[in-house]
């Protein structure tokens, strides 16, 4: 068993293992890297609305591909029906924002529901159609990385490379944008865009996430791996790579973990590693760790104890 978690791991166990491997490994670095400026702008409930928000495009896509005698279960099909309903909950989170009283927690509660609710509506209703209970649609509620072919894998990872180069050529905007908005704005920046072109990319890394994680749980690799290097930097360099390296290595130790052992479902496993990578940092990390934190408290209780008795003395 070890040698064949080594092989895994080592994307020695077969083409298509390995091309699965990478695709979700290159899928957790995006997610991560992508994250981190989703996480210090405050963003993390829009990445939630954003997968739930996909959900009917995926659902509409399919039926539009079967009426018109396409295959309705293509994977770039499917995922630019997600994009599309992906970033018109994006759009509409903001409206209602911008042109109701509704707090913006409020207005992402509401589009989460609403899509959500719309896309299940749609998917019980393809489950009626002649052939629709094999189209496999529920897979992109919890994911099946351990079902992707060669072109759906390669598909994954084209689509993370492409987020990684924006984010690259926008690092030093993005990370102003999380930072001080209002110093952006105030020198002239398009914050808006700027805004609008992180969230372009948040839905790129969610739709690129559907069929290895699945929407419900999709939202976690987009912030539980800047959550983690969050607590060991404070530095936004350091910080996105870090992100970028906890996301990777959930998407590879979580795969190869689910190839190990076929019972597993992989995205379920990606989260679940991501998560123990957080947790252990909570304890151990050296910035904000409660080892780190219970060790400085210590110290200036020794410091206050013995300032109090050399002024007594």
């Amino acid at each position: 068993m070890l040698a064949r978690l080594a092989d895994i791991l080592l994307f020695q166990a077969g083409f298509n293992t390995a091309v699965v491997t990478a695709g979700t490994t290159l899928l957790g670095i995006a997610a991560g890297i992508v994250g981190i400026f989703v996480v210090l702008r405050r963003r993390a409930l829009v990445a939630d609305a954003v997968s739930h928000g996909t959900l009917p495009g995926v659902a509409l896509a399919f039926l539009g591909a079967v009426a018109l005698g396409m295959e309705g279960r293509s994977l770039p099909v499917l995922l630019t029906g997600a994009a599309v309903t992906g970033v018109l909950a994006v759009l509409t989170v903001q409206w209602i924002r911008d042109n109701t009283r509704l707090p913006e927690d409020a207005a992402i509660g509401t589009v989460l529901s609403v899509f959500f609710g719309v896309g299940v509506v749609l998917l019980s209703h393809i489950q009626t159609l002649p052939g629709g209970g094999q189209a496999g649609l529920e897979t992109f509620l919890l994911g099946a990385a351990a079902t992707m072919n060669r072109a759906e894998a390669v598909t994954i990872a084209v689509a993370a490379i492409v987020a990684l180069a924006a984010v690259a050529l926008l690092h030093k905007e993005f990370a102003v944008l999380a930072f001080d908005h209002d110093w952006a704005a105030a020198r002239g920046w398009h914050t808006r865009l700027l805004d609008l072109a992180l969230m372009a990319l948040l839905v790129l890394v969610v739709i690129i996430g559907l069929k290895a994680v699945g929407l419900v749980l999709v939202i976690a690799l987009v912030i539980v791996p800047p959550a983690t290097a969050r607590l060991w930097c404070g530095r936004i360099g350091p910080m996105t790579l870090l992100a970028g390296a906890f996301g990777g290595i959930a998407g590879w130790a979580g795969t190869a973990a689910s190839a190990l052992f076929a019972d597993l479902p992989a995205g379920a496993v990606i989260v679940l590693v991501a998560a123990g990578m957080f947790g252990a940092s909570l304890l151990v990390a050296p910035e904000r760790g409660a080892f780190a934190t219970l060790l400085r408290t210590a110290r200036q209780r020794r410091a206050l104890a013995a300032r109090a008795m050399h002024e007594a003395g």
